[in-house]
C-alpha cells in the first residue's frame, strides 16, 4: 500500500488546494489517511448518514420503507434531482424517496426525508456510528439566516461510516446491505470512477469487472466522493474530500486517484 499511498501524495502535490483522505484496504486489514480531521463542508455526501437515520428509525418500527408521502408543493427545493420538476400530489415510498436521495443526489427528496425523521434522530445516529467531528444542522437548499452552524464532515469521520457499513454495523447487516446496494446504483461516476475500465459486455450475463458503491457532494470550490470499491475479491473504502480547488481540476484529480486505486487493487 506504501506505493499507492505515495502516489496519491504525488498527486496532491501537483494539485493544490486542502484534502482530506481515507483508504481502508479490508483484505489486507491496511489504512491510510491525510488530513482525516479536517473540517469539510458536507455538501450532499451529509445524505449518507441521513439514510442511516431512515433506516434506524424504520429499525426502531416508526414506519415501514413502503409507506408512502405524498410530495407537496413546498416541499420542492432547487439543486440536484428530478423531483423539483414533478407535480406535487404524486406519493412515492419512502424508499423511492432514500434511492433518489443517493442516487440522484435529490435535495428535495432529501428534505423530506429529513422531515420525516427529524434533525435529532439524524445527529443522534451520527453519534451512535461514531462520527464526533461532523455536524448536521440544515435541510439542503434552505437554510436560514439564522443557524447554529453549517453541515460538516470529516474524512475520519466519514471512513468510520464506511468501515461500520462494510462491516454490517450499522443498525443491523439488513441495513448495511440495503444502503450498500441503494448506493451501487449511483448515477453520478464522474470522480473517482471516471478512469474505471467500461462495464458494458457483448456477453449477456457477464460479471462486472467492478463495483461502486458511493455518493458524491459538490458545490462551488468544494468537491467530494466517498464509497465502497469491489474489484474482483478485493475491496477497499475510500473517502477523499476536496476544497480550494477550482472544479474541472478537483474531478480530474479524483479521476486520477480512482484509477491509482483500481489498479493497486487489480494488481494486487
Amino acid at each position: 500500500m506504501e506505493l499507492l499511498m505515495n502516489e496519491i501524495q504525488d498527486i496532491l502535490h501537483r494539485t493544490g488546494g486542502t484534502w482530506g483522505i481515507c483508504l481502508e484496504d479490508l483484505d489486507k486489514k491496511q489504512h491510510w489517511s491525510w488530513n482525516e480531521k479536517e473540517d469539510f463542508f458536507a455538501a450532499s455526501i451529509i445524505k449518507v448518514p441521513i439514510m442511516a437515520a431512515v433506516f434506524s428509525a424504520y429499525d426502531q418500527g416508526q414506519f415501514h420503507l413502503s409507506d408512502k408521502i405524498v410530495l407537496k408543493r413546498e416541499d420542492l427545493v432547487g439543486g440536484s434531482g428530478i423531483l423539483q420538476h414533478m407535480t406535487p400530489g404524486i406519493s412515492l415510498t419512502i424508499y423511492d424517496y432514500l434511492t433518489l436521495m443517493i442516487i440522484q443526489s435529490d435535495n428535495t427528496a432529501t428534505n423530506v426525508l429529513i422531515d420525516l425523521v427529524g434533525v435529532e434522530k439524524i445527529q443522534e445516529t451520527m453519534s451512535e456510528i461514531g462520527m464526533k467531528n461532523s455536524c448536521f444542522y440544515n435541510k439542503l437548499m434552505t437554510v436560514p439566516v439564522k443557524t447554529k452552524g453549517r453541515n460538516k464532515i470529516t474524512a475520519g469521520d466519514m471512513a468510520i461510516l464506511l468501515h461500520k457499513l462494510t462491516s454490517g454495523s450499522i443498525i443491523s447487516q439488513y441495513a448495511c446491505e440495503q444502503m450498500i446496494d441503494i448506493m451501487k446504483k449511483q448515477q453520478f461516476r464522474d470522480c473517482l470512477p471516471e478512469q474505471f475500465p467500461e462495464m458494458e459486455s457483448d456477453i449477456i450475463g457477464t460479471k462486472s469487472e467492478w463495483e461502486f458503491a458511493n455518493k458524491t457532494g459538490w458545490v462551488t470550490g468544494i468537491h467530494h466522493d466517498i464509497g465502497v470499491l469491489y474489484v474482483g475479491n478485493r475491496t477497499m473504502n475510500i473517502v477523499v474530500l476536496s476544497k480550494d480547488v477550482e472544479n474541472r481540476l478537483a474531478k480530474q484529480t479524483m479521476a486520477q486517484i480512482g484509477k491509482c486505486i483500481f489498479n493497486y487493487l487489480k494488481q494486487s
